[in-house]
């Protein structure tokens, strides 16, 4: 019926679909999800193994990000997205932006 979950000091709840209550289904039902929940995480390494092996499907692999991060994304089995970060270093705006630049020029990872 539901269910409520605790990630770190925050809870988050979820339920299944009831149309007749004005849940109108979760992300496989309405063809994808509008919504893309972030979790930035201590050792972001561990979790996304975890996440993975408990039936998640990677999207995008971890990588360390130009921002900072070390990131990655997952679809879980129900269809929802997952992010998973953890911050690596402090920048400068000048070196985000250089970086930014960097990245965007050789084009997205895959």
């Amino acid at each position: 019926m539901h269910a409520e979950l605790r990630i770190g000091d925050s809870i988050v709840m979820l339920s299944d679909e009831f149309p007749e209550m004005g849940g109108k289904g979760g992300p496989q039902a309405l063809g994808g999800t509008t919504v893309n929940l972030h979790l930035y995480v201590s050792n972001v390494d561990a979790a996304f193994a975890r996440a993975t092996a408990a039936g998640a499907k990677v999207i995008m692999p971890l990588a360390d990000m130009f921002w900072g991060d070390r990131w990655g994304k997952v679809v879980d089995p129900f269809g929802h997205e997952w992010g998973f970060a953890m911050h690596q270093e402090d920048l400068s705006p000048e070196e985000m932006a250089r970086r930014a630049e960097e990245a965007f020029k050789a084009g997205p990872k895959s």
